[in-house]
Order: structure tokens, then sequence, then C-alpha cells
């Protein structure tokens, strides 16, 4: 690939993703971009970047930046923090929220579904400590694509033998063909939408609990600072958000600070401690 032609596409993806590649990454740039000039019927990339910069065609800028976003995600992913959203971070929600009887939960970034069906299954799991509540789980992605996987939570082999437990299989899905698709019930709780996290918030509404997990790795520090910043407006004071094991608020930002002995929580600067549930 052409310096010039990686440049250009690097910069397109910056301004309507946010994610850097760094020139170590063209290979990246290559694999993932040769099947969108295929679909686009072009010869190759150096066609597909010279009509980027003379059509400017939104559907072909769309799915330039779907092709490039990563769409990694299980049931389950890590486990713990779904031990610690059921043992740490629900039960004093479950207190606070007791006169309303609702809380909020955003997964951002949701990819093809796995996490927001998790919390899900999770909540379902707990029976009678959650009964009469009413949980709105919100699962937002850039990708159109993977925003309809998710609607339909229809997935593979391979995909529902990836952290999820045999048990939950049998319990929350059925097999269609050689997939298995999760049952209306749980589908029911999640609303997908696509959505821009470089966009404004504010129409999202508030949030008890806000999943941002594994997504600022791939951003610059001024536009982690950014999307941090605009997150801790949506959360109320005892609000929680979740990052990834290799992510961290700290030299970005001081809306958040770490939660006292938990990896991967942090809480608004104002924000009383949390505790375990006895």
């Amino acid at each position: 690939m052409k310096v010039e032609d990686f440049d250009m596409f690097s910069a397109l993806l910056k301004q309507r993703s946010g994610l850097v590649l760094t020139p170590d990454k063209a290979y990246l740039l290559e694999s993932r971009l040769m099947p969108v000039a295929r679909k686009w019927n072009m010869k190759g990339l150096d066609e597909l970047a010279g009509s980027v910069r003379t059509r400017r065609d939104e559907a072909l800028l769309r799915d330039i930046t779907e092709a490039m976003t990563t769409n990694e995600s299980s049931f389950f992913r890590d486990q713990r923090p779904f031990d610690l959203f059921r043992d740490v971070v629900l039960p004093p929600l479950l207190q606070t929220r007791a006169s309303r009887r609702t809380i909020r939960i955003w997964s951002a970034a949701c990819s093809s579904g796995q996490e927001a069906y998790s919390l899900c299954m999770l909540l379902q799991e707990l029976g009678p400590k959650t009964a009469g509540w009413r949980f709105e789980i919100l699962g937002t992605d850039i990708s159109s694509e993977m925003v309809e996987r998710a609607r339909a939570g229809i997935y593979t082999q391979f995909e529902v033998q990836r952290g999820l437990p045999i048990q939950h299989l049998v319990k929350y899905f059925k097999q269609v063909g050689d997939k298995w698709q999760i049952n209306e019930q749980i589908r029911s709780m999640v609303q997908f939408r696509e959505f821009n996290l470089l966009g404004d918030l504010s129409p999202l509404g508030q949030f008890d609990v806000v999943f941002c997990r594994n997504v600022l790795i791939y951003f610059d520090q001024p536009t982690k600072t950014r999307v941090l910043e605009n997150i801790a407006r949506l959360l109320p004071p005892d609000g929680v958000l979740y990052l990834g094991g290799a992510e961290t608020v700290l030299g970005i930002t001081e809306r958040f600070k770490p939660m006292d002995n938990q990896r991967g929580l942090y809480v608004t600067a104002a924000s009383p401690k949390l505790a375990p549930a006895v």
C-alpha cells in the first residue's frame, strides 16, 4: 500500500471512529479493506483509495469504517467483571434504587451482543433478588452489521463455546440449524442501536452502570479523555464505569477514580466508596 493511501485511510478512520492506526498495522488495513474493494467491484486498494478521494460516497465510507472496527467479543468475557457486577456493583444499587426499582446499564461498543446478553442471563439467575425490578440494558456499536447480529441473537457453535456455561446454553438458547439463538425473553431485555462513541452521548440519557471495556485502547489520549469525560456526564454520583484490564483513567481524566481494590471498576471522582456485599 502506498504511504499516502495509508495516511489517508488512517485519517479517515480516526475522524469517523477514533481508531488510531500506526504504520506497523498496514497489513491489517490491507487485509480488512480488500473485501470492501471486492464488494464495490474495484480491482484493489489503489482504486478504493482513489474512490474515497473523489467520490466520498457515504455508503463506501461506512463499509470502510465497519471493516476496520474490531468486533471481538465472547459470553462472560474474562468472567471476573461479571462476578464483580453481581457481588460488588449490583447490591448497593438495589438498595439505593429501591424506590424506583429501575437500573439502567449501557454496553458501549457492544459488538454482536454477548456482553449485554451475559448481563441478562446473570440477572435472570439471581431470581427473587431482582424480581419486580426493571433493568434497561442498552447495547450500542458503530457497526450496523454488528447491531443487526446482536438483535437477532444468533451465534455459531464456536461462539457459544467461548465462555458460556453449558447450563446457560441449555436454559436460554434454542438450536436453529447449525447455530444457536438466545431466547426471546432474554432478547427482549436489551435494546440495540447503532451509535458512535465520538458523538453526542446526551441523547442516551443517564445510566447507573456503563461497560466500556477494551475500547479505549484503540484511541489516542485526547480521544480517550473526550470519551471518558462525556461518559462521566451520564453517570450519577454512585454510578460505576467498567474498563478493560489494560485500560485506565490515570493520567487521562480526573472525572473518574479507580474503585478501591477492584481492578477495572471506576467511580466518578466525587463518588462514595462501594463495599462488597456482606
